[in-house]
């Protein structure tokens, strides 16, 4: 810089010294991007990119000095234009920077995200076009000396592919280059394509003078700070790099109209005709080029909210109408005025389980969708078929009475007559249908609710058949209404069976909360009598958070190393903030999340589509999960695979099995020693069970040897002794 202002006031320097620092800096360039392709914990790619522009580092220093040379040798510098072997050297290092960025891998891209990158790096090459023409080819142009034109043509070409190629990489989403690293590589090709720009200005002074004897070594460096930057940064899939965050829109096409509409301004006032046609052509054509940008964005937005809207309320499996849909739909049509006709129909498949479990999810996936297509196809344009969740479709059909639905109903079974086939394996559809007749006006959750109470009502029934609620189906639902009541007025309440040591001490580790119903005219009820009827009318949910928020009520006053067991239902694990009831619920009482443990049913429908979220949820925050019943079920191992599991609990039926028939004991002790999970034995009632247990490796039980269920009270006065008495 010091040298180009001394010779450009007065040339006392060597004209040679001037050139020096862009000959030199190539190498030096070529050196820091050698080591920087060495530095072992960047990616693959990054290396290799760092390697080729090392390699490039030659033609490009080649090139400088044939310009050098042929600046300093031939009778008129300023208007000898370009040699041979500078245009040659530096349009191979063009072509190799190209090829350096095109191997770089880019994050994936649609077919509308790349085209709106191509003309964004459009864009920005058409705007150094514009600045090339006006500051430096249009005098080539108007000289008419071909020495000078072709070649000022040509490395214009040059620079110009360069600025598309680095444009469209910095535009490009990918994971690999430091973003820093990226920026600079962007201003070192920004100062090369429009350093030339500023011949004109220097020419005048001293033909001589050339922009390249400061542009060059400024770019170089900047390029060598990108090494620098990039050596530091430690990104790619070595180091846990985060997937780049993709932005809505990029800057760079909008800073290049904004250069281009300025530019316009000045030409308005003071160019000649010619240069101000030509810029007022080019901002035409670049504000075209973003307004077609612009446009192909809006369309791709317009999909994606369509798409968005159509996951909101469509099932991802079937494309079905979910529950969100199912419900709008049925709200409208009893909201009707005109009394019309509703029926509603509820489909179960049965034995669907046993499809999953003895053949994989994948086969289960796709009996569930040719299940959605054949009822999707067997009724009226007006009706709607929606997928509820698991295994349970369901209709709305407007405008139809009972005679109606029994068509419908009739057509549905038909559908689902012919045996689906898939991956090889002939599956029969067995399937309950439930029907309730209503009008409009009617509750639409009364309405359901009479549709499950039928459709299981035709589960008793052999065979694919359909049932009409009747009033006298209706103990069901009265019991389901006392039980919503029972919730509400604390006629539940919970028994603690504890959970003991196998040593010699008995020690109480912890309990199993178990929910009872003190009802005023049956009296006290087991699970068994309302758990089924609280999962078919709902109210399974607001059970499970009086459950837990009782638990968790007493714990708060138990000693900080007792543990509790805690029954959930697989509709607990579909509510997307389970979890987050569950964390506040800790927080409300006290209680550390590793003191209680959550238990699954092991034959219990878990949907892992909609429970996974949930469940590695709940281990996040410390919550630890079991499988009760265990080896009771047929998809024990798939469980264990899919489900984060801490602890298995062996069915009652094993532990009090003969002792000639320990097999499935022993497997399970095996098997939660090889995968590291706590086993508790259910249902231990004699000592001969206790001592068989112990042998096979059992470390912990519950059953009626220990104690029976007993109230919080009773629970807590075991406690201090740590040890029930044998």
């Amino acid at each position: 810089m010091i040298a180009f202002v001394i010779n450009s006031i007065e040339p006392v320097l060597p004209w040679a010294l001037l050139w020096l620092p862009g000959i030199l800096a190539a190498g030096v360039l070529g050196l820091e991007s050698r080591r920087t392709a060495r530095t072992e914990y960047l990616s693959p790619p990054v290396r290799q990119f760092w390697g080729r522009i090392a390699v490039i580092c030659i033609p490009v220093g080649l090139g400088n000095a044939a310009q050098a040379q042929h600046s300093l040798t031939v009778a008129d510098p300023a208007h000898a234009g370009a040699g041979v072997g500078q245009i040659a050297f530096q349009g191979v290092a063009v072509l190799l920077v190209m090829y350096a960025l095109l191997k770089l891998p880019y994050g994936t891209q649609t077919r509308g995200e790349l085209f709106r990158v191509v003309l964004d790096a459009g864009t920005v090459m058409l705007a150094c076009a514009v600045f090339l023409w006006h500051f430096s080819a249009r005098f080539a142009l108007a000289e008419g000396d071909p020495r000078t034109l072709f070649p000022a043509l040509a490395l214009s070409v040059l620079a110009l592919l360069a600025v598309f190629a680095v444009a469209k990489f910095l535009l490009t989403s990918q994971n690999h280059m430091d973003s820093g690293a990226l920026r600079m590589i962007g201003v070192a090709v920004a100062i090369g394509a429009l350093g030339p720009i500023l011949q004109p200005l220097v020419a005048p002074i001293d033909p001589n003078l050339f922009p390249d004897m400061l542009d060059l070594p400024a770019l170089f460096f900047c390029a060598a700070i990108a090494t620098h930057l990039q050596r530091h940064a430690r990104t790619g899939p070595h180091r846990g790099a985060k997937p780049a965050r993709r932005r809505p829109f990029s800057v760079l096409p909008y800073v290049a109209i904004a250069a281009v509409d300025a530019l316009l301004i000045v030409v308005t006032w003071s160019a000649d005709g010619a240069d101000r046609e030509i810029v007022v052509a080019s901002a035409v054509l670049l504000t075209a080029v973003v307004v077609l940008r612009q446009i192909t964005a809006f369309r791709d937005n317009g999909r994606l909210l369509r798409r968005l809207d159509h996951n909101a309320t469509h099932d991802a499996l079937t494309q079905l109408p979910n529950r969100v849909l199912f419900h709008e739909r049925l709200r409208r049509a009893v909201e009707a005025t005109d009394g019309r006709p509703v029926a509603v129909a509820l489909i179960d498949l049965d034995d669907f389980k046993e499809v999953n479990d003895t053949l994989g999810h994948e086969v289960g996936d796709q009996l569930l969708i040719a299940v959605a297509q054949r009822l999707n196809g067997c009724v009226r344009v007006d009706d709607t078929v929606a997928r509820l969740g698991g295994d349970e479709f369901v209709v709305v059909l407007d405008n139809a009475d009972p005679a109606a639905a029994d068509l419908a109903a009739r057509r549905m079974i038909e559908a689902l007559q012919a045996p689906v086939t898939t991956d090889g394996h002939e599956l029969p559809i067995r399937a309950s249908i439930g029907i309730a007749d209503g009008h409009a006006g009617d509750d639409p959750s009364v309405l359901l609710r009479q549709a499950d109470i039928a459709m299981y009502d035709a589960k008793a029934q052999p065979g694919t058949t359909f049932r009409h609620y009747q009033a006298d189906m209706g103990g069901r639902a009265d019991l389901g209404s006392e039980l919503r009541d029972a919730i509400r007025d604390d006629q539940l309440f919970l028994l603690f069976q504890p959970i003991v040591t196998l040593d010699e001490d008995r020690r109480v580790l912890g309990a199993e909360a178990l929910v009872r119903w003190a009802h005023p005219v049956h009296g006290t009820l087991a699970p068994d009598a309302f758990i089924p009827v609280a999962e078919r009318t709902g109210l399974i949910v607001p059970l499970g958070r009086w459950v837990l928020r009782d638990s968790l009520r007493r714990m708060a006053e138990w000693p900080a190393g007792t543990v509790l067991n805690i029954n959930i239902s697989a509709r607990d694990l579909r509510e997307p903030d389970f979890a987050e009831v569950v964390a506040a619920l800790l927080a409300e009482y006290g209680v550390a999340a590793g003191r209680i443990t959550l238990e699954i049913t092991e034959s219990m429908p878990v949907d892992l589509g909609e429970s996974h979220a949930v469940l590695h949820a709940l281990r996040e925050l410390g919550v630890k999960l079991a499988l009760d019943d265990f080896g009771t079920g047929s998809s024990t191992l798939s469980l264990l695979h899919d489900v984060p599991i801490d602890e298995v609990k062996l069915d009652r039926s094993f532990t009090q099995a003969p002792g000639d028939r320990v097999t499935v004991a022993a497997g399970v002790a095996h098997l939660a020693q090889a995968m590291s999970l706590h086993a508790v034995a259910e249902g231990v009632e004699t000592e001969e069970q206790l001592q068989r247990l112990r042998t096979l490796g059992y470390t912990a039980a519950q059953g009626y040897l220990f104690a029976r269920p007993m109230p919080a009270a009773d629970f807590e006065a075991l406690l201090p002794t740590a040890a029930v008495p044998a």
